[in-house]
């Protein structure tokens, strides 16, 4: 089927141009909004805002090549026109989603070289082209496909390689961070899937009018997704990755030694934490809590692995027990009460993580248990 019938068709092509103005907004929105309309009380990096905006604009070009260059300027030579419009495609719209992807990891900065390597079989393809003037688009055909096929596996082992980061940096997370709302970035792994699959059943879907329209209503669902979570993803500002895997291990004056780590630390933990219940502060880190204790974020660190424990499961035992207490105080007392109310007094701001911390500590929901104190 010709595409230039789909192009025909007055419905898909406003849905086409909304799309592309869905992502125009999108971009404009990002660059230039200091505030954050979908949730006030975050503070999202500017670092993710700027390459998610690079990302959208690049989609907006995208749109606009597709559109153009195989049916309006190269129209005599349709076929070397979409191959053009595929290889701007991975030189450009590919790197700004890998950047945007891994610009949400927050513990480490991780190398963009990898985005060269991945866009060089293009840019190769790209060169044999430009360096054979007098070939037709079917005899570069294998070409191009040789350099499509190891782009395809490139962005197979990229996938592979975000699984694995997504899961190190949600154990960095909970390594370092007490509350992880605004902050767990899972959701990338489904819009790098989604994507690809959008981009390469836009490829080959050989002009079938249904799939047209469903990949294009996909994308305008990409784009809210992305907005969405680039404006809810907390902006983090604490030790990264890399600060901590290059500390200074010397210890400060006043500091506990890594001697002492089972017991200097533990009873500095009760006595500062525990005891002066400072777990009950929203949003409390691993270097706070250890300026406060009066040690360093390494040896802290050090010293809940040792003890088979993350910090964002410490904390979060604390607030349990805290809240246990706060009910059997309420109930002895008849005082009027919700569950809600006493998980934000133990130190939770949202109740559904707290509702999660809490199956996982106890082993039931928290209506369950409520139910069985009063039997």
């Amino acid at each position: 089927m010709d595409r230039r019938l789909v192009l025909e068709d007055t419905l898909f092509i406003m849905l086409y141009a909304g799309v592309t103005m869905a992502a125009l907004i999108a971009c404009c929105y990002l660059l230039f909004r200091r505030g954050n309309a979908f949730a006030p009380e975050v503070t999202s990096p500017v670092r993710l805002r700027r390459w998610a905006a690079a990302f959208l604009a690049t989609m907006v070009l995208c749109h606009l090549w597709w559109m153009s260059l195989p049916y309006y300027i190269l129209i005599d030579n349709q076929l070397a026109g979409e191959a053009i419009c595929m290889g701007l495609d991975c030189v450009f719209l590919f790197p700004a989603m890998t950047v945007m992807l891994l610009t949400m990891l927050q513990d480490r900065r991780r190398p963009h070289w990898i985005v060269a390597i991945m866009i060089m079989p293009v840019v190769v393809a790209l060169a044999v082209w430009v360096a054979r003037p007098d070939d037709t688009i079917e005899q570069l055909m294998p070409v191009l496909l040789v350099a499509a096929y190891i782009l395809f596996a490139l962005y197979l082992a990229f996938f592979i390689y975000m699984i694995f980061a997504v899961r190190q940096y949600g154990k960095w997370l909970r390594d370092n961070y007490a509350d992880l709302e605004h902050k767990e970035v899972w959701q990338s792994i489904v819009l790098l899937v989604v994507f690809i699959l959008v981009i390469f059943a836009y490829w080959f879907d050989n002009y079938n009018k249904t799939l047209e329209y469903l990949i294009q209503l996909i994308i305008f669902i990409i784009i809210g997704l992305l907005l969405w979570r680039v404006e809810t993803l907390q902006q983090l500002d604490g030790m990264t990755a890399q600060d901590a895997d290059t500390a200074e291990m010397q210890v400060e004056p006043g500091e506990v030694a890594p001697s002492t780590l089972s017991s200097g630390i533990g009873q500095l933990l009760e006595r500062r934490c525990e005891d002066a219940q400072l777990y009950l502060q929203h949003d409390l880190t691993l270097s706070q809590l250890s300026q406060t204790i009066g040690t360093n974020h390494y040896y802290l660190s050090q010293y809940f692995a040792q003890q088979g424990l993350t910090y964002n499961t410490y904390i979060n035992d604390l607030r349990i027990r805290h809240f246990i207490n706060l009910y059997h105080e309420a109930v002895a007392a008849q005082r009027a009460f919700t569950a809600q109310q006493l998980a934000h007094e133990s130190g939770f701001r949202s109740y559904s993580t707290f509702g999660a911390a809490f199956k996982q500590r106890m082993g039931q929901t928290v209506t369950a248990w409520m139910r069985e104190q009063k039997v």
